[in-house]
């Protein structure tokens, strides 16, 4: 009978051998054909290896040889094991599912740390009877320890590019802030991600570091983004006459979307001043410091024309002496341009005095608007110094039609009549202009009701000039219309100043 079992276990280790080579050299084929796994010669010997473990197993041989045929077929176990994970977690998972470039050095590290386990475990497990080899395994767990330290900022890094990459939190080309720092994202790698401020400061920042803070992007989910100005304003402004100027600082500002609208919020009542805070919307943060810029040069002029002080400091003293000469050399400015103009030749010096302190200077910053086009207005106003241009709106498309310099007058139209603006006015430069307004210009007609005759006549002129007409004046039409103009601005006038 014994004699008999051999031939038969041969046999079988025979058949084992081989078929278990055939059907592993098959899948690996399969796997091959189909799935695009890269396995090469080093799969031949892994079947091999297989076929030699599954025959002596079957054979029944000595044990440590079994563990030495064990040993070989662990160590190409790696090898598979690395040629699955390149085809299905780094390529089809990583580049083709996440569109994320896995770099050759990841691939190698961990086919590294793969190899090494699978050495550990052959030494740990199947040679732990052998002093030699324990030796040896806590030899190579002391110089992994020791590699572990000197290496750990690196891998730190990778690992957390690999997260960055994975969940990314932010691309290239968006805006985040780092502690009190804005800066664009130039260039994000497996170590760490570079970084420009609006000063053209470069940061190289390490991905280990960055991602232990909370990551602030200001573009995502879309660019618009909103960002906060706090200001300062003295105690006796009221807040809704206050938060109207800021509103209007804000929606004159370039850069500054009109959608969604600034808001502006009362957030603290401070030692010497009320503080408010205005909320805009922006698209791009590369204009963050022009836009503030802009914002607070133009709260700078609202607030001289609105009077409304920003306060100093309790702790500052502030001595300061009205400057008399300059509010005497602005008064004489408007004095001879109001003598000179069509509109008050009916009016005496004493009366063009009173237009004139009852009126008030204000200032405009360069690019600001005087007026606006259908805008309701009930003044008119006189350019003392700077250039502006008048600008008409037609089909959506803004047309440059003139410009006034210091001594022109314009909106008197609203002034007298109380009709809508038909032009915009915008500063070329700072400007400063006489604001004349309807309750002063009303008791001087009131005092004078012979000037509303000539009033009516000039703003007859004017209309049939605009309307390119004045030529058939002398000609019966003409003659009509003028009279019709006159009667008509007559009745207005009279209407309008309740005379």
């Amino acid at each position: 009978m014994l004699a008999f079992a051999e031939p038969s276990r041969a046999v079988a280790t025979v058949v084992v051998f081989i078929a278990t080579f055939f059907v592993t050299l098959s899948l690996g084929r399969l796997l091959k054909r189909r799935a695009g796994v890269r396995l090469g010669v080093f799969f031949q010997f892994f079947a091999l290896a297989l076929a030699f473990y599954a025959a002596l197993w079957v054979y029944g041989v000595a044990l440590p040889l079994r563990n030495h045929a064990g040993a070989v077929l662990t160590l190409l176990s790696a090898g598979v094991v690395i040629a699955l994970l390149d085809r299905y977690l780094w390529d089809l998972y990583f580049e083709h599912r996440r569109q994320t470039v896995i770099p050759k050095f990841l691939r190698e590290l961990v086919a590294l740390i793969i190899f090494l386990i699978a050495l550990l475990l052959v030494l740990s497990v199947g040679y732990h009877a052998e002093s030699q080899l324990k030796w040896l395994l806590s030899g190579s767990g002391i110089a992994a320890i020791g590699l572990a330290f000197a290496t750990q900022n690196m891998l730190g890094g990778v690992i957390a590019g690999m997260s960055l990459q994975i969940s990314k939190p932010y691309k290239v080309g968006d805006w985040l802030q780092i502690d009190e720092r804005f800066a664009e994202v130039m260039e994000i790698n497996w170590r760490s991600t570079r970084l420009r401020t609006n000063d053209a400061i470069y940061l190289d920042i390490p991905n280990n570091e960055i991602i232990r803070h909370t990551i602030v992007n200001l573009h995502y989910p879309q660019d618009l983004h909103a960002m906060r100005i706090r200001v300062g304003v003295d105690y006796n402004s009221p807040p809704n006459k206050v938060k109207d100027a800021l509103m209007h600082a804000a929606r004159h500002a370039g850069g500054v979307q009109a959608e969604p609208a600034p808001k502006v919020f009362l957030v603290e009542f401070g030692d010497f001043a009320i503080v408010y805070e205005l909320k805009f919307w922006m698209l791009t943060h590369q204009q963050f410091n022009d836009i503030c810029d802009a914002i607070r040069t133009n709260i700078w002029y609202e607030f001289q024309r609105q009077k409304i002080t920003i306060p100093f400091p309790i702790r500052t003293l502030e001595v300061s002496r009205k400057r008399v000469p300059k509010a005497q050399e602005e008064h004489g400015k408007a004095r001879t341009i109001l003598e000179t103009e069509p509109l008050f030749t009916c009016l005496t010096e004493a009366q063009i005095e009173s237009l004139i302190s009852g009126s008030r200077t204000m200032h405009f910053g360069r690019g600001e608007r005087l007026i606006e086009q259908g805008a309701n207005g009930s003044s008119m106003f006189v350019l003392l110094e700077g250039t502006a241009q008048v600008c008409v709106a037609q089909n959506g498309t803004a047309i440059r039609v003139g410009v006034l310099r210091a001594g022109d007058c314009f909106g008197e139209m609203s002034l007298l009549t109380g009709e809508q603006r038909t032009a915009t006015v915008q500063a070329e430069i700072d400007c400063e202009v006489l604001e004349i307004s309807k309750p002063v210009m009303s008791k001087l007609l009131h005092d004078s009701p012979e000037c509303v005759t000539q009033l009516s006549e000039l703003l007859a002129r004017r209309k049939m000039e605009t309307e390119g007409i004045v030529r058939d004046a002398m000609h019966a039409d003409g003659g009509d219309k003028a009279r019709e103009y006159r009667a008509n601005f007559l009745r207005r006038l009279r209407g309008f100043f309740e005379l």
